[in-house]
């Protein structure tokens, strides 16, 4: 798998170098082997932590990004390449079909027609690839700095207690406290979110990516999160590798209720709110529902007569276990809307994967 995984971002890599070494002067050859050879030594970090078992500690490295990015533009490419391949087939096929009726003339392109085609492909496909990688890393960078953009959606639950009705939770999920998260920043997370209002806060896992040393600016910014109804946290995969004892040290010491496996219970408007935080896997099944998790916590947790019952989890695909238990609401986060999303078509690679990219699920009454 891991071998799968290299490939699938090397081979681009690879295949676009080709294409442009049969196609430059020698004299720009040097250039391009000195150009491709820096823009993938990365890799050669990317490769040491996935053949170890951890991957995600490239996270530490500064800066890794727009290497990263230079290889997703790869794909692009290489997609340019394959649409001007099925454009040039379907051209082809028309000529055979007028041909046979009778509506070609007998003149066709010479040899040297065609090289010129194929050049001035180059030059539009490497602008194309130029143009794209600009506008993607434009828009990433913006889209990264800027404070993240709020949903709201209104539930309705049949068995929702009164007590309840009109409850207001704001839900952060995924903060990665560290070098792309800074304390300045987070402190502008918190200001937005008790801006809210919210009668409840939860967390649902990746509050700091990697490092301890990310922890003190962690909690002197959220040390400052306030509700009524206080802040519950469960932890995420980032969490675990940076040291769960560590985090779960800073998250109540930032003032939070630490809930794993278990269940937090709060009393409201003379109704329970039952809390149900379930631990990060450990490991790679995408959309796992967690059933042994969740039989754990459930084992605490009041019946669903007694509490009104919510799920907190660090991977959605706890839902797929939360549902049949009629579980009325789940939490989650992790996914990132897929990593990379196309904004104007709506599409994230990240449905490749897993079903649960971003928004909003139904299964039954859950």
């Amino acid at each position: 798998m891991v071998l799968i995984y290299l490939l699938l971002f090397a081979s681009p890599q690879l295949l676009l170098y080709l294409y442009l070494r049969e196609r430059l002067p020698l004299s720009a050859r040097r250039w391009l082997t000195l150009v491709f050879v820096v823009f993938n030594i990365p890799w050669g970090i990317v490769a040491v932590h996935m053949f170890s078992g951890s991957l995600w500690g490239i996270s530490r490295v500064p800066y890794i990004a727009p290497w990263i990015a230079w290889q997703l533009l790869g794909w692009i490419f290489c997609g340019l390449v394959a649409l001007y391949i099925i454009l040039k087939a379907v051209r082809r096929a028309s000529y055979v079909v007028r041909e046979r009726l009778g509506r070609l003339s007998d003149a066709r392109r010479t040899t040297d027609d065609a090289r010129l085609s194929r050049r001035q492909f180059l030059a539009r496909a490497t602008y194309a690839y130029a143009g794209a990688g600009l506008g993607v890393s434009a828009y990433g960078i913006w889209s990264a700095e800027r404070l993240p953009s709020l949903t709201r959606r209104t539930l309705v639950f049949p068995d929702l207690p009164p007590g309840l009705n009109g409850l207001r939770i704001a839900h952060l999920s995924d903060v990665h406290a560290g070098i792309h998260m800074s304390g300045e920043k987070m402190r502008a997370i918190v200001e937005q979110t008790n801006a809210l209002g919210a009668d409840l806060i939860v967390q649902t896992g990746d509050m700091i990516d990697i490092s301890q040393s990310f922890i003190p600016d962690y909690v002197r910014a959220f040390r400052d999160l306030h509700a009524p109804l206080g802040v519950v946290t469960v932890l995420g995969n980032h969490d675990r590798y940076t040291g769960q004892d560590a985090v779960i040290r800073g998250v109540k010491d930032a003032g939070q209720v630490f809930v794993k496996n278990g269940v937090h219970v709060i009393e409201h408007g003379g109704a329970a709110l039952a809390l149900i935080g379930i631990d990060d896997p450990r490991n790679w099944q995408a959309d796992d529902p967690q059933h042994d998790d969740l039989e754990q916590a459930l084992r605490t947790t009041p019946s669903a007569q007694d509490a009104f019952r919510i799920l907190l989890a660090h991977r959605p695909g706890a839902f797929d276990g939360a549902a049949p238990r009629a579980i009325p609401l789940t939490l989650a986060g992790h996914i990132h809307g897929g990593q990379f999303y196309l904004p104007v078509v709506g599409w994230s690679p990240g449905r490749l994967i897993t079903k649960y990219v971003m928004g909003h699920f139904v299964q039954g009454m859950s």
